[in-house]
């Protein structure tokens, strides 16, 4: 039995509430039970310095966890002057996932920024980042197109994200942090409409993983991304498949 008595390959419920901030190109807060994160993105004409005269654009991200976010206020990372290495892993894979799905040709030498803001975390947090910066990159594109200032939709998949473990012996879909702080073996999945994986996270934080369980990780991910890119698609007014 799970400590929220979800059936093992059940997702909390999710939310896509697009439109949130007034002056980003595109944004959108995601809820995923209790965690929340608002998503943001934002265009630059400038593109980073190895990309400049290249004619191609470039993704980025930034994530942060606001203090009050979590049982304990959380430092201002300003304060320290930098990010946590938490935190920039997670802005590292948010971009990684985010570049993986863009032909930045069809961009030109722009930048776009996304920012995925926590603002109450109950576990996968990374995960609700990549699916909501998805749809703030998507909303930020259709808007470059209808503003004419590119000819052609550079996005060529969507991209969603999802987490998967092992707790008191079963493997589930969707960690909240209940189980996330008591799994055997904690999990991320990133994959793509095509149904390719573009990053796996796993981790044994007990007892190694068999090759059998990191099936069944496959298998969930796969079962819970899917339920996310219809939410995505429903979100940004697309009934059918981007790619």
């Amino acid at each position: 039995m799970r400590p929220s008595g979800r059936d093992l390959n059940q997702m909390r419920e999710v939310t896509i509430e697009t439109g949130i901030l007034t002056h980003a190109d595109g944004s959108c807060l995601i809820c995923v039970g209790d965690t929340r994160v608002i998503c943001s993105a934002s265009l630059g004409e400038r593109v980073p310095m190895f990309r400049r005269n290249t004619g191609l654009g470039w993704i980025t991200c930034e994530y942060a966890m606001l203090p009050g976010s979590t049982h304990s206020r959380n430092r201002r990372e300003r304060t320290v002057g930098h990010p946590s290495g938490r935190s920039q892993e997670i802005q590292r894979l948010v971009g990684r996932s985010l570049r993986s799905c863009v032909e930045f040709a069809s961009m030109g030498e722009r930048q776009i920024i996304i920012d995925c803001d926590v603002i109450n975390a109950d576990g996968s947090t990374r995960c609700a980042a990549v699916t909501g910066g998805w749809v703030a990159l998507r909303i930020a594109m259709d808007r470059l197109m209808e503003g004419r200032k590119i000819a052609s939709d550079p996005l060529v998949n969507q991209v969603a994200a999802v987490s998967c473990g092992a707790y008191a012996g079963q493997t589930l879909l969707d960690l909240d942090y209940a189980e996330d702080s008591e799994a055997e073996t904690d999990a991320n999945f990133v994959m793509n409409d095509d149904g390719n994986w573009i990053e796996v996270q796993c981790t044994a934080e007990g007892m190694p993983f068999t090759s059998a369980r990191l099936t069944e990780f496959l298998s969930l991910a796969e079962f819970g991304i899917t339920q996310l890119f219809a939410l995505q698609r429903s979100a940004v007014g697309r009934l059918l498949p981007v790619a």
